[in-house]
Order: C-alpha cells, then sequence, then structure tokens
C-alpha cells in the first residue's frame, strides 16, 4: 500500500476512488463499507403541501447517463474492492430500493457471498408528500464475504448482544437518534447541509463493532463527510477514506482532527438498539 495512503490511522484520500483502488496493494483491507451513488434518477422538483422546497439529492455525483452505465461503475469500484480485501475480508453497501437489488445483483455476479441483509430502519423518514405510496422509511444493507468457503470472516457475535438487551442480535435496526438532524448533521456557514446523505454514526457503529476488532484496517471508497472515518477513530480502528470532492475532504479531515481517538472504546452504552 503506497505509504501516502497510510501515515495516519486514518487516512483520507482526495480522488476517485477507482483510480486509488488501483494502487492499493491486493488483499490488505479487513473490511469495507460502501455508500454508493443511488442514482436517484430524480426528475422534477419535490415540494412540501405548503409547496416548500425539499431538499432532495440531487447532486452531479449522484447522477448516471443510464442503469447501463451505472451498473458498470457499480462493476468496476466493486472489482477493485474485491482485489483488495483479505480472504476473509467482508463488504458492506448501503443503499435504497433505487438501487441496493442491482448492486446486490452485481455484488453476487464477483463472487461475493452474502451473509446478511440487514435492514436500517429510521426514526424520522421524510414523509410522502404527495401521497401516492408508502413512506420510505429504511435503507437495506447487504453484508456480504469475499469469498463464499471462508468461516473465518470476523463477527463478534457476543459483543453485538448488548444492542438487543442480551439477546442474539437481529437483522432489523433501529437507530433512537435523528437521522443526522441534529447537532450530528454538518452543516456550513449559511446553515445548508454539506452532504446530503451523510449517516448517523450510531449506524456505523454497529457496522465497524460487528465486524471488525480494534486495530482494522476499514475501507470506505465514498467517504463523504466521513462518518466511516469518525467512528473508526472513535473505535480504535484503522480507516482509509476516498473521496473526490474537495468541500467533503475538507470536512472529513477536520472532522477526524477534533475527535479524541478510542473515545468509545470504554463505552458501554451505544445509543442504538435493534429490533424496536
Amino acid at each position: 500500500m503506497p505509504e501516502r495512503l497510510m501515515r495516519h490511522e486514518q487516512t483520507i484520500v482526495r480522488g476517485d476512488c477507482i483510480e486509488v483502488l488501483s494502487e492499493l496493494e491486493p488483499e490488505s483491507i479487513d473490511m469495507c463499507f460502501a455508500d454508493p451513488p443511488y442514482n436517484l434518477q430524480l426528475r422534477d422538483s419535490l415540494h412540501r403541501p405548503d409547496r416548500s422546497l425539499v431538499e432532495a439529492v440531487d447532486d452531479e455525483w449522484d447522477k448516471f447517463d443510464s442503469m447501463a452505465a451505472y451498473d458498470r461503475f457499480t462493476e468496476a469500484w466493486m472489482s477493485e474492492v474485491r482485489r483488495v480485501l483479505k480472504p476473509n475480508g467482508t463488504l458492506w453497501v448501503i443503499g435504497t430500493y433505487h438501487n441496493i437489488y442491482r448492486v446486490g445483483t452485481v455484488l453476487m455476479d464477483l463472487g461475493f457471498w452474502i451473509l446478511n441483509d440487514v435492514v436500517w430502519i429510521k426514526s424520522n423518514p421524510m414523509p410522502n408528500f404527495r401521497g401516492v405510496r408508502f413512506t420510505n422509511a429504511s435503507e437495506t444493507l447487504i453484508w456480504a464475504v469475499r469469498d463464499k468457503d471462508r468461516k473465518d470472516y470476523t463477527f463478534n457475535y457476543e459483543h453485538m448482544k448488548r444492542y438487543n438487551d442480551g439477546k442474539q442480535m437481529r437483522s432489523d435496526w433501529y437507530v433512537r437518534e435523528p437521522v443526522c438532524s441534529g447537532s450530528e448533521r454538518i452543516r456550513d456557514e449559511n446553515g445548508d447541509k454539506v452532504h446530503s446523505t451523510q449517516k448517523p454514526e450510531a449506524l456505523l457503529r454497529m457496522v465497524v463493532e460487528a465486524s471488525t476488532n480494534p486495530g482494522d484496517l476499514v475501507l470506505d471508497p465514498f467517504v463523504g463527510s466521513g462518518t466511516t472515518a469518525a467512528v473508526c477513530r472513535k473505535l480504535g480502528r484503522r480507516c482509509l477514506g476516498i473521496e473526490m470532492i474537495d468541500e467533503y475532504v475538507e470536512v472529513a479531515r477536520k472532522r477526524l482532527a477534533a475527535i479524541e481517538p478510542g473515545c468509545w472504546l470504554e463505552d458501554e452504552c451505544p445509543q442504538v438498539a435493534a429490533g424496536e
């Protein structure tokens, strides 16, 4: 792995994820968490009943010319992730109904073996303002091992019971904290969201604690505002985050600099739950 990429325990690299991934040594990553573009294919602006504009995901990085183009992009980054994962390494991918099924198909075609699908149940989902379908109140995470026959992947089974009152952990995860609408939401000087799809640290905490150990190297090829890296810093994991947008890189690096390393290691009161 190039020395410049791992000079610190948590490193944010500015660049195209596929190009940066191609520079990494094979079989060097313990776990990857990926929150790729949703490819929402928005055509019209969305308004509330009072005609105020809804802040939708309309960023350029979420736009693709076609489904085929999105599939090619997915196969390209995921192939590189598979190359750099250790043989017993695992991949987590999160998405909505817009993209998760296409992502899952590519994932299986590349040889990954799905261990679980996990449903993140949102405590404060955006309503369906037009009343034409159900409120979309969840996202899906796919957890997969690189090679089907490997049984030695990391799963901290006993540790994760603490999220479910000492019982076996379930695959429906309810995060009590709002979806980044409070102090955790990173905003600019005008009060606007810096990143439209920022995930709550509580969700990433569960992912990282479930499938890594202290000192493991976590990869996030779409690190955005730096949530994965921030959680890894608090939990004593190393992290390599890749991001192509300068504003996000700056925000993520500043976020990391303000965190005390390992500050969650002795914390036995996680603010998340499962099965509620």
